[in-house]
Parts: C-alpha cells; structure tokens; sequence
C-alpha cells in the first residue's frame, strides 16, 4: 500500500531535506543488517489484489471512494484511478493451508467490495487489464483525488517534459501519445509477497528473477488494449510506457526507465538496490520524514524508515525489494509485481502457490542460480514470457533450452511440490494448487489463451465493442462461479440483449479503419480511393494528423457536373480545392442519438470522430442504417418473454 501522505508544495529546501532523510534511512537500514536487527528464520507470505470496478454496462466504474465509504475495512484501499480498488492480504507464515486460508481471505474481500460496488450499481472484475476500456476513459477526471497520485502525475510529467508515448507491438499495433499518467490505470496486478532475511536475501531475490518468467507464462491474462491484440500479457509492455519519465537526454543515452526487470544478478545485499534506485532515480514525489532512524534504534524501536519507503515505491521493479515492520519486528520481503489480476481467485493463488514453492525449493535445488544462469537469459526469458506465454522458449540454467510448458511440467512443478512439502504446507494445499498449475499447462488455456480463442471464434462481422462487452460479461460470470480458467468453455456469440449496448456511442461502433488523403493530394487519388474502397466519404489530414477537411461523393459529382478539366497551367485540381474545410465532427464520447440528430439538422451524411484534435475514426449513415437493421434482426430473431 503506497504512502498517500506527501507534500503537495515541494521547495528546493524540502527536497534537499527529503534527500538527507533518504540517505540517512539507507544508512540505517545497512546498521541494522550488520547489527542483526531483522527478522530472520520465518518465512511469511502475503498478496496485493487489484481490481477494476464496472458498471451496469460493464464499462469502468468511477466509484471507488463510494465503494471504499460503503465496505469500511482497512484491506481495502484506493488506486490510482476512480475505477480501481486493492485489497491487501493479512501477511500469513508459509505452513499448514496458508494459501486456502489465503484464498478464503480473498473470497471474503471480494465479496465485500462486490456487495459495496452494489450499493453504486457497480460490480467488480478481476483481469489484467480491462477489455471494455477505451482511451476516453483515461482523464484526470478519473484519478482518484488524493494527493499522492496527484504529485505522481506530475513528477512524471514533469520529468518527462512532455507527452507519454506508447508504442507495442503484437498481432496488431498500438502507437499513441497521452498527456498523463493513466494508461497505468489499464493494468491490474496480483502481486505476491515472500518474507526473506538478511543473509539469504541476495539469493532468494536471483532466485524470484530467475521464475519470473516461467511462473508469467503459465498466468498471463492481459492481450487486449483497446481493442488490439497485443502481447500475451500487454501489462508489461504498457506498465513501462505509462510510468516513463525519461527526458529526450535520458533516452539517448539509454536511462534504465523506473519500471525495469534489472540489468544484473545481485551480489551481495538488498542495499545494493536501494544504491542503485538512489543514484539512478529522483524523487518523485517526497513526504515530511519521520525521526531520525539511529534515534529509535537509540531507544530500542524499529525504525520505519518512511523516507525510503516512499522512494521504492516510485521505482517499479518487477521483482522489488521491500522493507517493512510487523509486530515492531524489521523484515525484508520480496515483491513480484509481474502477475496479473484474475482470470480467477483460485487460478491467483495457484500462481502464488506455484511462485513460493519455487522461491522456497529453488536455492536449495540449483544453488547460487547467478553461477549458473546468465542474467540476460533471465531478462530475457522474461519478455518472452510476456510476449508469447506458454508459447514461449526459455534458455534455462547450464546453457539448457525447454519451451515453457515443458519446463513447467518436466521440472518446475516438482521443485514447487519439493518446496511447499518442505515449509510443512499441507498435501491438500499442495495438490489442489499446483494441480491448477499442471491442468493449465497441460490444456493450454491461460486467461489470454481464452479471450484470444473466443476473439477468434466470434463472428467477424461482429462489431469490436460487441466483442470485448460479451469478453467481458463472460469473464465475469466465470469469475463468480469460481472454476478455473483451464475448463472455461470458448465464446462464440454475444447474446440479443447484449448489441443493445454496443450502439450507445459513436465511439462503439464508428470506423477506425480510415483512408485518408491530404491536401495537396491530386483530386484523383481521392476519386480512386472512393471508388477501389467503396466509400463515399474521404477525411483530409494535415502531416500531424489533424482533420482539416472532408471530400464527399456529393462533391465530386458536383465537380464533374460543371465540367472537370485540367488548370490552365497544365496542374491537376488538388484535395484542398474541392474539400469542405471544418467539417462538422463529433467525439467517441457523442450518444449516438445525439449523432443522427447532427446529421439530420447539419444535412450531412457522415461525421469525422476526433478526440483532441487527432482523428481517430468516421460514422456514417449507412453505419447506422446498419445498426438499426442488426438491431431489428436481433429483437426478431430473441425468443419471446410472453
């Protein structure tokens, strides 16, 4: 849970003071590592769990402070966007049914907030990232009001000295600007904690980057954005774009970015990281500090060491390294922040069950794994995962090549069973857990494998929003029922009720598939496209991609109508001289009634959709002639109440 007190009013003097309190606190957390003053010989778990709201329409829900008011529960807490919520597990020790008992915890809190997110006519969902989503979405409208994700916002943007700009590339490509912080909104994690020590940290943290990769690839549950199908968990790809706040300088000269997987094994303690973090980032954002940290060792207490809490917690490795105290007692735990929210509970906490038993069995199987692993096989196994899920190669320890499924199958999951049976965690813990894990491998069939097979199996002709609102109704439905991902059934068709919903904005259903011209382009290559196209209407775009005009069918039988020629010097009539300048336009936001009723009293027959001053798409009449005729098909088609 990140620290939402910080200093909204930031001075040369308080960051210099900020600064000195941040060193100071890694200067202490060293004194109590040589002292042995954390917490050694019990190894804990915990889980993160985010969560995106949704409303009637299964589009995001701003009413996380409602929800929050409602639920009343401190596990409970606020995201940076009005449409998330995280609920934070009560740390448990690694034996006996700890992960049923996890999982029960879990059950409960997502009862809770469904019950509260009711109350607003909400629901909630767990996916890494949510299909309904759309760009317009992402506005400081939605950030949640409190002033720690206000100065995020703008330290990064600051930093950066401009727009975000994200660019992934998968089956289809994503490439767009946005001017703030929310496109990491669009990502929901389930982030798994494990309790090391002082001794054994730089190992067991080697050991987390190590199965990362394998451990993503059986999970993976994010491959749509926006509509595009990406990477199998687009997570990790967008999460660095939206957090980016390299200058131009810093690019070219390859600054790490804050959401990194690392650039080297760890050789020797947990404060060689919190160096690197220091020496490399900046504070973001800074927070009044507490006492000073060698005055509560003075008197025997366990500093909190708020300064360099909130520094980590702007720097988003996959695997972080955390400080913390529980009881009064310091510990070190390690964070994996990679996996994502759902497809459902019990498929989380088999991937928590899966990533402990290797985190606990792993040193111990491969012993040091940096002398026998090259980091870049390790990083690099990573964004294969992340790319490709059980698709993927991996190059594994001495110089070894498996595919990911066989890794898991042949050798991961064994290490698991050895490590969990090891801790003393009970074989009904085991055997349900890692079962999960073995029947996902063996079916093929992670989140992402789903939502893709049911993409493909719906029919084409069926509109994109239509699509991504019957992923997600089903999505839902599953969630509820609780089975695992491994035996959920392909969508195939959205139900009649459901293309209802799918016409309520111009944003649902206009064309993005755009062919454009620009304006000194001859008026015969706007012709050709009309006519190899089949179309009627030609948006006009400056170099920035501006809209700056419109050639209509109606235009050109008007010029042809008058005679059309060649200019008295020889030219050819160019785009310019025949578009309408200015044309009348809408956003994807505009209801769709409100679009026909601007077309019936401005005489057109198409609208450009424009968002900022970017063109993004086109609806036409014909697009909504169609509408009504699916809509009327369907409604014929529905069995009858009566």
């Amino acid at each position: 849970m990140g620290e939402h007190k910080v200093e909204q009013h930031v001075d040369e003097k308080k960051a210099q003071v900020f600064m000195k309190a941040l060193l100071e606190d890694l200067r202490a957390l060293a004194f109590m590592l040589g002292d042995d003053r954390v917490e050694s010989g019990v190894t804990r778990i915990g889980a993160e769990q985010e969560m995106f709201l949704i409303d009637r329409y299964l589009r995001p829900a701003p009413v996380s402070l409602e929800v929050l008011k409602d639920a009343n529960d401190a596990r409970l807490t606020t995201e940076i966007a009005r449409f998330n919520l995280e609920a934070n597990l009560t740390p448990l020790k690694l034996e006996n049914n700890c992960f049923s008992l996890m999982e029960k915890e879990l059950q409960e809190l997502i009862e809770l907030a469904r019950n509260s997110a009711a109350t607003q006519d909400a629901d909630v969902l767990l996916s890494g990232i949510l299909p309904t989503l759309q760009k317009s979405d992402l506005t400081l409208d939605n950030l949640t009001p409190i002033a720690r994700y206000h100065e995020l916002n703008r330290g990064v943007i600051r930093m950066r000295g401009g727009p975000l700009s994200i660019h992934i590339k998968g089956l289809d490509e994503l490439h767009l600007t946005h001017d703030n912080i929310m496109m990491e909104s669009c990502n929901t994690s389930f982030q798994v904690h494990f309790q090391s020590n002082a001794k054994e940290f730089a190992n067991h943290y080697n050991a987390a980057q190590a199965i990362t990769a394998p451990v993503l690839a059986v999970a993976v549950n994010s491959p749509l954005l926006f509509g595009q199908r990406l990477w199998q968990e687009t997570r990790v790809a967008l999460f660095q774009h939206s957090t980016d706040e390299r200058s131009r300088p810093q690019l070219a000269r390859n600054q790490p970015t804050r959401v990194t997987f690392g650039d080297r094994w760890l050789d020797h303690s947990i404060v060689e990281l919190f160096h690197d973090q220091i020496t490399r980032f900046r504070p973001i954002m800074i927070t009044q500090p507490d006492e000073n940290p060698f005055a509560a060792l003075a008197r025997g207490e366990t500093p909190s060491l708020s300064a360099l809490r909130l520094h980590n917690g702007t720097v988003w490795r996959w695997n972080r390294a955390c400080y913390g105290v529980i009881d009064g007692k310091a510990h070190l735990r390690i964070e994996n922040r990679a996996l994502p929210s759902g497809p459902t509970i019990v498929d989380e906490i088999a991937n928590a069950a899966f990533f402990t038993g290797l985190m606990a069995a792993i040193p111990q199987a491969y012993g040091q794994i940096a002398k026998r692993m090259a980091f870049d096989d390790a990083k690099m196994n990573f964004f294969h995962a992340a790319r490709h899920g059980l698709d993927a190669q991996f190059q594994w320890i001495d110089g070894q090549r498996h595919s990911a499924s066989s890794l898991i199958l042949d050798h991961l999951i064994p290490i698991a069973r050895q490590g969990l049976s090891g801790a003393n965690v009970t074989s009904e813990d085991i055997d349900k857990y890692l079962g999960i894990i073995e029947e996902r491998t063996r079916s093929r069939q992670t989140g992402a494998a789903w939502i893709m097979k049911s993409l493909t199996a719906m029919d084409s002709s069926v509109s994109r929003d239509a699509r991504q609102r019957k992923l997600t109704s089903a999505m839902l439905a599953s969630q509820k029922q609780g089975q695992p991902v491994s035996q959920w059934t392909t969508v195939e068709k959205p139900e009649a009720d459901e293309w209802e919903q799918c016409y309520r904005t111009v944003g649902q259903f206009m064309s993005t598939d755009l062919f454009t011209v620009s304006p000194d382009d001859l008026i015969d290559l706007a012709a050709s496209v009309m006519d190899w196209r089949h179309i009627r209407h030609v948006p006009v775009e400056d170099q920035e991609g501006r809209l700056v005009g419109l050639v209509t069918h109606r235009g050109m039988l008007r010029m042809l109508a008058k005679g059309y020629r060649a200019n008295s010097d020889g030219s050819t009539t160019t785009v310019r001289e025949l578009m309408i300048p200015n044309p009348v336009t809408v956003s994807p936001a505009t209801s769709s009634l409100e679009a026909i009723e601007i077309m019936r009293s401005n005489r057109v027959g198409c609208l450009p959709v424009v968002e900022g001053d970017q063109l993004v798409g086109i609806v036409t009449s014909y697009d909504f002639l169609e509408a009504s005729a699916r809509l009327f098909q369907q409604h014929l088609t529905a069995p009858s109440n009566t």
